[in-house]
């Protein structure tokens, strides 16, 4: 008997067994209760059933830490705690802009304005009010500071993570890309159709239910490539763009050889579009 993952094996010892459980295989199903009682690893079926629980609970729970802590993961957590920062430092900008107005009759809008309330070059005195406000735009600078450096840190990662994909996107769109897809892998799997629409969602659920243009283009509308083509040949701009895209992202996941190759690619079929009236 070999085939068993609980040959040799500490019936005490879960991380050992749950280890086995993850690389382990066998070439055909067979009576493993009775092998395990057996070899001596269960007193019974129902023991065997209880440690074979036991180990696959730790397997699962071992994936579940090393994928949370994978590079991409780590990019998916930062971009969308920048996005997190940078709504909350907006809307708070705008509260902030509102009472100031009110108070000082002097109008302002977004984090500028609340900045120059924190450094007292609008409003005096140190009225309660006064305080107050000062406080809430110290905060709205404090957040508005953090999604600077988290941006800081997406643009200094993102191109160890995804090298390819973050030559031809960018740092800050790679790294939002992988997080609407929820990780570097499942954006390598995706169709570049797909990735051409990451980020409009919604646009192309109301197109399926129908009465609703099919959206051309998700955030990748971001991409210089795709914002600055005229917009009758947006269209063919974003395809280019997500097709290499794509490619860049299948690179980066099974292989991560860094291919500049793509980058002139795109750059030709782009002048084309231009050049050519989007010439297919």
């Amino acid at each position: 008997m070999t085939d068993g993952w609980f040959v040799g094996l500490d019936p005490d010892d879960t991380t050992a067994a749950a280890e086995r459980i993850a690389s382990g295989r066998a070439e055909s199903p067979d009576d493993w209760p009775a092998q395990a009682v057996d070899a001596g690893y269960a007193a019974d079926t129902e023991a065997y059933y209880e440690r074979l629980h036991a180990a696959t609970t730790a397997a699962t729970e071992t994936a579940v830490t090393e994928r949370e802590r994978a590079d991409d993961q780590q990019l998916v957590h930062a971009v969308r705690a920048m996005a997190d920062c940078e709504r909350t430092a907006n809307e708070l900008a705008e509260r902030v802009a509102e009472w100031g107005g009110s108070r000082y009759g002097e109008a302002g809008s977004g984090v500028g304005y609340a900045r120059r309330i924190a450094e007292g070059d609008v409003g005096e005195g140190d009225e309660g009010g006064d305080r107050a406000l000062r406080s809430l735009a110290e905060r709205v600078v404090a957040v508005a500071e953090e999604a600077d450096e988290l941006r800081a840190y997406i643009e200094r990662t993102a191109p160890a993570v995804a090298p390819n994909l973050s030559a031809l996107a960018g740092p800050v769109l790679a790294a939002r890309l992988v997080s609407l897809a929820g990780g570097l892998e499942s954006l390598a799997k995706k169709p570049s159709g797909t990735v051409q629409v990451l980020g409009a969602e919604d646009a192309l659920f109301a197109h399926l239910r129908g009465g609703a243009p099919s959206p051309k283009h998700g955030i990748i509308f971001t991409h210089e490539y795709v914002s600055g083509t005229r917009r009758e040949e947006r269209g063919s701009a974003a395809r280019a763009l997500a097709g290499k895209l794509s490619i860049a992202a299948r690179i980066d996941h099974y292989s991560g050889d860094r291919r500049p190759d793509l980058e002139r690619d795109l750059d030709e079929r782009i002048e084309r579009i231009r050049t050519r009236g989007g010439d297919q």
